[in-house]
């Protein structure tokens, strides 16, 4: 692999890993609000997450990087103040993922690109159950029609000013 390659490799591994920080968080809230009805879901997803999350910290050190670290907290797109809106939260969250991981795959080779690919797979379906709604490419926002808001991160959320200054020197576990 050629030095470019493996760099274009490190920048989509560590944009992923950067979402799945903010989906954990992001679905940390979604828990705390969502209805009986989906907490089972809400866990599972959550879980998942975590689980990416991880082994996207293994894949940036086998590339001889630092991964990035979570910030302490999360701007979410919206205020999140019932199971309704927890509901929206989750598949927005899903969704910016896909976008990300749809650069994965494009950056990736060999198992880093199949792990990618269903990961891309698992946020749309996820996508889906929360939404209710699918879309023709998921993860490819010029084909789909949504637009990310240049502010928000690639998980529909954005670290505060306090959390990014305050990651830079004591990350945050989640």
């Amino acid at each position: 692999m050629s030095e470019e390659a493996r760099q274009a490799e490190v920048t989509a591994l560590q944009a992923a890993l950067a979402a799945e920080h903010a989906a954990v968080y992001g679905y940390g809230v979604v828990g705390g609000r969502i209805g009986e009805r989906r907490r089972g879901e809400a866990r599972a997803a959550y879980d998942a997450h975590r689980a990416r999350r991880d082994a996207l910290v293994r894949a940036v050190r086998d590339l001889g990087a630092a991964p990035v670290a979570a910030s302490a907290a999360y701007e979410l797109p919206f205020p999140v103040g019932d199971g309704a809106a927890a509901v929206r939260l989750a598949a927005r969250l899903e969704e910016r993922l896909a976008g990300v991981y749809s650069d994965l795959v494009r950056a990736a080779t060999g198992d880093r690109r199949a792990d990618a690919a269903g990961a891309l797979r698992e946020t749309a379906v996820r996508a889906v159950r929360w939404s209710g709604q699918s879309v023709a490419f998921p993860g490819l926002a010029e084909r789909s029609g949504d637009r990310t808001d240049e502010r928000t991160g690639a998980a529909g959320t954005t670290a505060t000013a306090t959390a990014s200054a305050t990651s830079a020197t004591a990350p945050a576990r989640r």
